[in-house]
Order: C-alpha cells, then structure tokens, then sequence
C-alpha cells in the first residue's frame, strides 16, 4: 500500500515514549500505521487488491493486516502496518499514487499509533504464516475516543477481560498518537461466527458495558473479516 505522506516535513513519534508510562498504554512499545479507506464506486474489489500489496520500501516486510468491513462503520477496509520502535517520515521516499491507483479510493484516513509488540500483535491477532488459517474468524474493530479527563479510565477499561465472555478471543488495543480524531482502537479476533455469537450473547448484559459507557464520548464499532 502507498502510504500518504502526512504535512509534517519529518515526523519523529517519540510519543510513545511518554505514552508507554500512562496505564492505558503500559504495553504501547511499537508504531503502527492505521489506514482506514473507502472505496470509490464500482472499484471495491481493485481498492482491496491494491491495499493487499504492502509497499516495497516498507520498514517491516509481512507486518501488515488488512481487514474487510462486513458491517458497521462507513468505511470499507482497514489496513494496519507495524513501522517498528520508532518511525520518521520522509517527504524524499514518498511516490504518489498513479492515476489508476488514485482512481479506486473515495477517501481514506491515516493515524500513527503505539501499540504492542510484533510478535504479541500478531499472536493475538493469529497472523500465522499460512493465510488459509484466517478463514472463518472474525474481527471486530473499535474507535473509542474518551471524555475529556476520562482518558486513563476508558482506556483500563478497554483492555480489561469480561468475566462474563464464555469463549477464547485475540485482543489488541493501540493508542493514538497523530491522526484521526479517536485515541484508541481496540481489535478483539474470534475464531468463528459461532464463536462471536456466543460473546455476544454472555456479554451483552453485564456491568462492563455500562461501566465502559461512562468515560467514552464516542464509539464505533465494526465487524469485518481478514484478506491479508
């Protein structure tokens, strides 16, 4: 994927440095790249193969998950690339899209996150070597963004385990650092549509989710699939 390369002349996010020592982002050590992009009409299917292809400049070669929406929010996929311990950005190395390539987006938004390692990042979201492995889990994705001075507490929330949840699920949250106008995005993968059924059904009751309530301000949430 062509990255878009934000105003800044060169962007050191030595953020998460500062963000790792907040509870919420305790385990916040790595960069990440959160592309969220639409579609433009007619060009799904084009947009989906050319996000599948990560750039050949990137950083970290095979640390990329890209996600299909099924349902919920208005976008169509979510792309997260994994940039290392530290990320800078330059204007020299950036290649605008083709035509044709520019031709298969409506629109698109860019965030650098802090997250967790590569290596726990990719066990909770079962990024295996063999791709076959993804068919049938599901993904749900979550952009939260917390009640001014709520930001600690929404985000302990966030990362808590429900007591109630009757099935095994890979869970991430990463932090944002620069971008879009949500502070954390959560990832919570479940082995089958069974299985996410299931979690829906022991959870929908409990105290958490009106605990969770009272510190975020907004929320979206959106069930989709991986195509990478």
């Amino acid at each position: 994927m062509k990255r878009v390369a934000a105003v800044f002349v060169t962007l050191f996010l030595l953020a998460v440095s500062a963000m790792a020592q907040s509870s919420q982002a305790a385990d916040a050590s790595d960069i990440y790249h959160v592309h969220f992009a639409k579609a433009a009409p007619g060009q799904t299917k084009a947009l989906e193969n050319d996000l599948k292809q990560q750039d050949a400049k990137a950083p970290m070669p095979g640390h990329y998950l890209v996600l299909r929406h099924q349902d919920g929010d208005d976008w169509d996929y979510l792309v997260i690339e994994h940039l290392g311990k530290k990320y800078t950005i330059d204007p020299a190395q950036y290649t605008a899209p083709s035509g044709a390539a520019a031709a298969t987006g409506a629109w698109h938004t860019d965030t650098f996150t802090a997250g967790p390692s590569w290596e726990v990042f990719a066990k909770e979201m079962s990024l295996a070597a063999d791709s076959g492995k993804a068919s049938g889990q599901v993904y749900v994705v979550a952009t939260w963004r917390a009640a001014p001075g709520h930001r600690e507490q929404l985000g302990k929330l966030l990362t808590a385990r429900n007591a109630n949840s009757k099935v095994q699920s890979g869970n991430v949250m990463i932090a944002h650092i620069e971008g879009g106008p949500w502070q954390f995005l959560t990832l919570q993968r479940f082995n089958s549509w069974q299985d996410y059924a299931a979690d829906e059904a022991a959870t929908q009751d409990a105290q958490g989710w009106y605990d969770i309530r009272d510190h975020g301000v907004w929320h979206h949430d959106t069930i989709t699939t991986r195509v990478k």
